[in-house]
């Protein structure tokens, strides 16, 4: 597994439920914004598996919506669990990544 890889799995938690936070989304729809902002590698193959491990967890929630292009599609909102979750990976992500990013600069 690559560096980037493995630096991404352990953030991809809060990356989801930051997407998720401003809007409901489908698994491919989340999986193509993530894309847009710059995490290429994660598929739709990657987010299925967050997203059943985030419901199991109770910080989202799924509710199956109608489509205006075929079948029915499962969007996920928020819980107040999942709000309270994602406030304290940013809270955690902010104590990790400003000292991180002070000591690479010195490089």
């Amino acid at each position: 597994m690559s560096v980037r890889s493995q630096l991404l799995k352990g953030i991809l938690d809060g990356c989801v439920l930051a997407v998720i936070e401003k809007e409901a989304v489908y698994g491919y729809e989340l999986s193509k914004k993530l894309q847009d902002i710059g995490l290429q590698d994660v598929s739709e193959g990657t987010i299925y598996p967050v997203l059943l491990r985030l419901q199991k967890n109770g910080l989202i929630r799924g509710e199956m919506r109608p489509s205006d292009s075929g079948p029915n599609r499962k969007y996920y909102f928020l819980t107040d669990k999942g709000h309270e979750t994602l406030a304290t990976i940013i809270e955690e992500w902010n104590q990790i990544s400003n000292p991180v990013n002070e000591l690479l600069k010195r490089r």
